[in-house]
């Protein structure tokens, strides 16, 4: 992990292993206990996110649009992978028993911007802008003839059938990005910190896990969604537990599935 890209070899590319509910089990126990192991690290890139999604809150109520913070609220859990980088390094050191030190963990996720996370973080960009442009149509769509001059006080509007059509439609459109996007990166990114592979071979070695195991990696997903959303309720707060667990646990169920037991 301390070595330049360039000094370092490529990888071998790892062959996926079927995933059981104990591997979820096990994986989400190892990530509350790295937690209570290193919350200090937890909390602070925990902190980074909730930041952020209250800054993007603030930015749409002083633009007069906060009827845009559910499309925006449902998508914002997509950019977390670039909070996970830190996470996984704490759980990897604590993992190989070497020390957890600030400026170790910290000069890890600096480097990445040299290696191939950088390509995974413009994708996962280019989804959660597309899908706010998709949102907006989708509105345009099933509310552009209705007046919203009070949409900012009132959301009766939702509440017409033109406004259930829309919740209905842009839920079903923004879960399907939201699984292609779980799917590509479930266990890229970890990968990718990892090991020396590009990151359009680290997506299909996601995917393939996915497809290795559907019915438990859907459950995952499942798990993980409801999660950050219940967190995002009270002010974003409840990230401050759910985010420093559930981004170690997917490195262990990374290392389960990929890398060897977590």
């Amino acid at each position: 992990m301390t070595m330049s890209p360039a000094a370092t070899p490529p990888s071998a590319v790892p062959e996926p292993k079927p995933a059981t509910a104990a591997d979820i089990r096990a994986a989400l126990a190892a990530g509350w206990s790295d937690f209570r192991a290193a919350p200090a690290f937890g909390l602070f890139f925990a902190a980074v996110y909730v930041a952020g999604g209250l800054f993007l809150v603030w930015v749409l109520a002083a633009s007069g649009q906060i009827w845009w913070t559910i499309p925006i609220t449902l998508g914002f859990p997509l950019i977390g992978p670039f909070v996970a980088v830190g996470l996984y390094e704490v759980s990897r050191r604590l993992e190989a028993a070497e020390p957890l030190d600030w400026g170790a963990v910290l000069g890890v996720v600096v480097r990445q911007k040299d290696r191939q996370i950088p390509s995974m973080a413009a994708i996962i960009v280019i989804f959660f802008l597309f899908w706010n442009f998709l949102g907006h149509m989708i509105f345009a769509l099933f509310l552009g003839r209705t007046a919203m001059t009070n949409v900012s006080s009132s959301f009766d509007v939702f509440l017409t059938p033109n406004g259930l059509a829309m919740l209905a439609v842009g839920t079903l459109v923004g879960a399907g990005f939201a699984l292609v996007l779980f799917a590509t990166n479930v266990v890229s990114l970890p990968l990718l910190l990892d090991r020396e592979v590009d990151f359009v071979t680290a997506m299909i070695v996601s995917v393939r896990s996915v497809l290795e195991s559907p019915a438990v990696m859907l459950a995952w997903a499942a798990l993980i969604a409801a999660a950050l959303f219940l967190s995002m309720l009270p002010v974003f707060l409840g990230l401050f537990l759910t985010l420093p667990v559930l981004g170690h646990a997917s490195w262990h169920l990374y290392r389960r599935l990929l890398g060897g037991p977590g």
